[in-house]
């Protein structure tokens, strides 16, 4: 590519892989989602650097695992100075990732004109950050959709609009005002969807009452059976048969909405002649459980933290036309991590020699061209204490605290039932697994964020982790 590319990083939050119709799910609507893989690559086996939201983040942007990068858990604090709901001021502003360069800011020194619109929660929601010019942002990072918190020229104010839209509508400013540059931009477009809640008072009534009245939800089955015993507590208990509808038909409505917006993105690209000279990455910040395991919620839906696979697959989708093949199921195992090293190759923007980057560049698999697999057929994720790493056929997950480890063999139990944790039969790979996950944490953790010692719970982070513990505490009782 002569040219450098405009760039548009569509993220959602908490949406699951299977939550599309080209993933396989008959049930939910995404038809702009699917004319982005039917244009692109989708990636079948992406996963986060960490299943719940700022870690995943930060560790997209920066290519750092969350032990390199110092956040662990979702925000807490630090995000706002400002009282929207009574309690719920923060009274400070902690940049986490200061100090930390992203891709942002390698692109923007490279010409790049550079804009986020949506969801931030990466500390200090107020002040624009890491080459970003254009900063319109969501004050906390989750919440209401109508009602909800929004910063604008550093100024916090309550949006009465679905934020969704609001979102959406922020980033085509963007793009208008992108015309105006002689640059390449870079645009994220982070929803909050399809982030709880889920109620129908949160999201528009019609969309939401078709999903009520005419879904069998078959896709999602709610197995309280298979839910692992060694689950002591529950993000979000579900525990009758109207909770669990209200709950799905909010979900897939926040999926349905966002994709309707995703269409608006795609016919301003298209009447503005763009789309041909833009990639487009679809991705979310971590994967969901909505009654998969017989839990609902993301890594910190159970306490003990969960390394479910729909905890830790997100969906992935890379569009480019006369770029990108068309049309093309990519099986390689890839990461969050990846997505530095592989946004900056594609854009030519040299990679950076700079410290704790654990990801390699997928930007020829963009291309068509063909390279060694085997540099990415192991994944690795933590959350906190909990370390899991993936191969094509393995899945160990260690919890080095709490305990208990699990072990499992994917190719004849995808369903995560069978623990094989401490079988005789099966030590040899358990301890050729935990060495190699052993290693592989000691060469991309700075010993000072290291997450193994921290006492994470999934009840969010309060402040910096190298500045005393700071997270708050949970009761198994």
């Amino acid at each position: 590519m002569k040219k450098k590319p405009n760039i548009i990083f569509i993220l959602s939050d908490d949406q699951g892989y299977w939550a599309m119709g080209c993933a396989g799910n008959k049930e939910i609507r995404t038809p702009n989602i699917d004319y982005l893989a039917k244009t692109g690559i989708r990636f079948e086996n992406f996963f986060c650097c960490s299943p719940v939201c700022s870690p995943a983040r930060a560790s997209i942007l920066t290519g750092r695992i969350p032990s390199a990068h110092g956040i662990h858990d979702w925000l807490a604090k630090g995000n706002t100075n400002f009282e929207y709901q009574q309690g719920e001021k923060d009274n400070q502003l902690i940049q986490y990732l200061k100090g930390i360069p992203g891709y942002t800011d390698y692109l923007s020194q490279n010409g790049y004109y550079c804009g986020i619109s949506g969801k931030w929660h990466l500390g200090d929601s107020h002040h624009p950050q890491k080459g970003f010019k254009f900063w319109r942002t969501h004050a906390r990072g989750g919440g209401n959709y109508y009602g909800a918190p929004m910063i604008k020229n550093g100024k916090p104010y309550i949006e009465q609009r679905y934020v969704t839209d609001v979102i959406t509508d922020n980033a085509l400013e963007f793009l208008e005002n992108s015309k105006k540059k002689n640059l390449p931009f870079y645009l994220s477009i982070h929803y909050t969807a399809p982030h709880s809640p889920w109620t129908k008072h949160q999201h528009p009534e019609d969309t939401f009452d078709r999903y009520y009245r005419e879904c069998s939800f078959d896709s999602v089955p709610y197995e309280i059976s298979k839910r692992p015993g060694w689950v002591k507590k529950l993000n979000i208990p579900v525990n009758d048969e109207k909770t669990r509808k209200i709950y799905l038909s909010g979900y897939f409505t926040a999926v349905e909405e966002m994709d309707r917006n995703i269409g608006r993105i795609l016919k301003f690209l298209e009447e503005n002649s763009l789309r041909n000279d833009t990639l487009i990455v679809f991705m979310s910040d971590n994967g969901m459980n909505m009654g998969h395991h017989g839990v609902f919620g993301k890594g910190n839906a159970t306490f003990p933290l969960n390394m479910f696979e729909e905890s830790i697959k997100v969906p992935c989708i890379f569009s480019h036309p006369g770029i990108i093949p068309e049309g093309k199921i990519n099986r390689m195992l890839l990461s969050q991590y990846d997505i530095l090293p592989t946004i900056l190759e594609y854009s030519g923007v040299k990679i950076p020699d700079i410290p704790y980057i654990a990801g390699k560049s997928f930007a020829d698999v963009l291309k068509g061209k063909n390279i060694k697999e085997k540099d990415f057929v192991v994944i690795f994720c933590e959350y906190g204490p909990v370390r899991t790493i993936r191969t094509r056929r393995w899945k160990y997950i260690c919890r080095y605290p709490y305990g208990p480890d699990e072990l499992y063999d994917l190719n004849s139990d995808p369903g995560e039932q069978k623990n094989l944790s401490g079988l005789l039969d099966y030590r040899k790979i358990e301890k050729e697994l935990k060495c190699q996950l052993r290693e592989w944490f000691l060469k991309h953790t700075d010993a000072l964020l290291d997450g193994v010692y921290l006492p994470v719970t999934g009840r969010g982070q309060i402040d910096r982790c190298n500045e005393g513990f700071s997270f708050n505490e949970i009761s198994i009782n």
